[in-house]
């Protein structure tokens, strides 16, 4: 509050079915090297996986039966080292480090792997929030509690460097809740990291690589139903280029229902519905149907 991948499909009937399966199986089909210009290319990423056991099931759920391919692993947290388990045992998952430096959850805490003294509040958690907002008392806020930047490089190291020594397929980096990057200087942070681990750094490349959002598919309070109907209608209106969605799975399970904040309750409600609709047959048909490639970032690296 890091990684995926995804399918390319073809248009001939004797295939169709082949490509659909493949889809329905592990989320994936492959993919060229070489993209046309005509080409749809979508990457469906899940984000906080370690963040608890739901959002660990749900991520892996979301790739092997359903439409994504790339994963957003939170190093920091209680669940990591079975999200490590688990991203192991499915190779073909792509995976980003997804830089932490807050702890959101009123019930879920999490603290620096290195000792950090400006990057905690009080109780030697993170902040739970990248800056202090109407809903949020004074002294809860990262930002405003100017976080030294040897401190963050220091530990944004370690949980690079825990990662790639962890899982298979670390391929890139990108921030939770953005508060990785929520300074220039944390910016030129990321990016000098990212060359020297020889990772892809996230949302500024992915900017120069002309990726561009695919956008809203409904209100995270609509019904399953709704929700399905609105991500056929994005994909469906997808034009050719690269584009990106980002989302957080999750399952309705007493674990995941202890897991909020003020504004923000329904969390597991909100975030199984997210898992449903990746996983989704009329999803996967509408996707095949117009001919989307889905890929991961790793595939931007080729």
């Amino acid at each position: 509050m890091k990684r995926c991948k995804f399918p390319s499909f073809t248009f001939f009937v004797s295939l169709a079915t082949v490509a659909f399966c493949l889809i329905g199986i592990s989320g994936t089909a492959a993919i060229g090297k070489k993209s046309g210009q005509g080409e749809i290319r979508l990457i469906i990423r899940g984000d906080d996986m370690g963040s608890c056991h739901a959002a660990n099931a749900a991520c892996i759920q979301s790739y092997r039966q359903g439409i994504m391919k790339t994963v957003e692993v939170m190093v920091p947290c209680a669940w990591f080292e079975e999200a490590v388990k688990m991203l192991n045992e499915n190779p073909g998952l792509d995976v980003g480090v997804h830089l932490t430096l807050t702890s959101e959850w009123d019930n879920f805490k999490w603290r620096p792997l290195t000792d950090a003294p400006s990057l905690v509040n009080k109780d030697g958690y993170f902040y739970p929030q990248t800056r202090e907002w109407n809903r949020w008392p004074s002294g809860t806020g990262f930002y405003e509690a100017n976080p030294k930047l040897k401190e963050v490089e220091k530990e944004l190291r370690a949980q690079i460097e825990l990662a790639i020594k962890k899982i298979k397929n670390v391929t890139h980096l990108s921030a939770h809740m953005g508060t990785a990057t929520c300074r220039p200087d944390l910016k030129k942070l990321v990016k000098r990291l990212a060359k020297e681990y020889d990772l892809h750094p996230g949302s500024e490349k992915l900017t120069e690589q002309k990726v561009k959002h695919a956008g809203n598919w409904g209100s995270s309070e609509d019904t399953l139903k709704k929700r399905e109907a609105a991500l056929i209608n994005l994909v469906g209106k997808l034009t050719p280029g690269t584009w990106i969605l980002i989302e957080h799975p999750g399952l309705n399970t007493p674990e995941m229902r202890a897991m909020g904040h003020k504004g923000y309750e329904k969390v597991a409600d909100h975030r199984e519905v997210v898992t449903n609709v990746f996983t989704s047959r009329k999803v996967k048909e509408a996707i095949n149907k117009k001919g989307i490639k889905l890929i991961s970032y790793g595939d931007l690296r080729k």
